[in-house]
């Protein structure tokens, strides 16, 4: 019987098989064997001391032992967390290198900023949602006003008399402002600071007459200053006797919280994905971990990786209106 030559197209076909057959054990390793021997770097955008950096460091020792592997916290400030979102954006997908992504970079920054080096929808992979710290509106401590209505009474008599200070234009705080000075329609007069530490000393000083801050907790249970309502849906555990704006009368309420969550580069492996994720939720649920989140006034909220995308989604939507009403632009 005459020997027949395989068609070029079978060869090429077995040839592309077998490439894959030996390639098939290195892609498994590499997902099996992760961390393997080298670090982690968690990059916080932001410099040391503030609460992105202090919640990560937090998360950092615990995933570190879970994994096997030492987790390093790897500040990179600067432009508002954008120098090191966008050098982080240009890292391999390959799980050595997360970032703790924030409600300000990922969701804010977007419509603050004219040009970002990085895109929030396509270059990043959520990885695991950590923790969300709801702004709080507090007067100091012997302001004349001990409830949010007689706040709002005043600012109602005297339109654009009343301050709340922030910690620059388009931060956290002046938007929260914005927020309240849209939901109750009454003018307020917004005074911006080079820092949320100096505006709170003169809001403690008595020049301003009220801040909403995510920072403010250590003051509030202090004595310096007091709270009046809570920027949430529900109230915070850390102070379970604050209203919500919407039960202190504002219909609706306001919705401003600072979030925390881990993300990888776009394209992480999804078996990577998810074991960071089941790590990072079982840490979550650790009574030392969540008492420290509690003293930063944060909340957590375990998921999966497809509900931190999709809120991360929602959250970029949402304050596109929100900082258009806020009129403040960065370039």
């Amino acid at each position: 019987m005459p020997f027949h030559q395989p068609p070029l197209l079978s060869r090429r076909t077995a040839l592309a098989c077998a490439l894959l057959a030996s390639l098939a054990p290195t892609l498994t390793a590499h997902a099996a064997d992760y961390p393997g021997e080298r670090p982690i770097r968690l990059v916080v955008p932001w410099a040391p001391g503030g609460a992105t950096d202090a919640i990560a460091r937090v998360l950092a020792v615990p995933l570190g032992q879970a994994l096997g592997q030492s987790v390093i916290v790897d500040n990179r400030p600067g432009a508002g967390g954008n120098i090191g979102t966008g050098q982080f954006v240009r890292e391999k997908a390959d799980g050595y290198t997360l970032i703790m992504a924030t409600s300000s970079t990922n969701a804010v920054n977007p419509h603050l900023y004219s040009k970002l080096p990085f895109d929030p929808a396509k270059d990043f992979t959520p990885v695991a949602f950590v923790a969300s710290v709801p702004n709080v509106l507090v007067v100091r401590a012997a302001s004349p006003y001990k409830t949010l209505a007689e706040l709002l009474a005043a600012a109602r008599a005297q339109p654009g008399k009343l301050s709340y200070g922030s910690a620059g234009n388009g931060s956290s705080q002046h938007l929260a402002g914005s927020m309240l000075v849209r939901a109750t329609q009454l003018q307020m007069t917004h005074v911006p600071y080079k820092g949320s530490g100096p505006a709170a000393s003169d809001l403690m000083a008595g020049h301003l007459d009220m801040m909403l801050d995510t920072g403010s907790l250590p003051h509030v249970q202090g004595g310096t200053l007091r709270a009046l309502a809570v920027a949430s849906k529900k109230r915070m555990a850390a102070l379970p006797e604050v209203p919500t704006f919407e039960e202190a009368g504002v219909p609706g309420g306001i919705q401003a919280s600072a979030w925390y969550g881990v993300m990888a580069p776009a394209g992480l492996p999804k078996d990577i994905t998810q074991r960071l994720n089941r790590e990072i939720n079982k840490i979550l649920q650790q009574p030392a971990v969540a008492r420290h989140l509690q003293e930063f006034g944060a909340e957590t909220n375990p998921g999966t990786p497809e509900q931190f995308q999709a809120f991360a989604a929602s959250e970029v939507a949402r304050y596109q209106a929100i900082v258009k009403d806020s009129g403040a632009k960065l370039e």
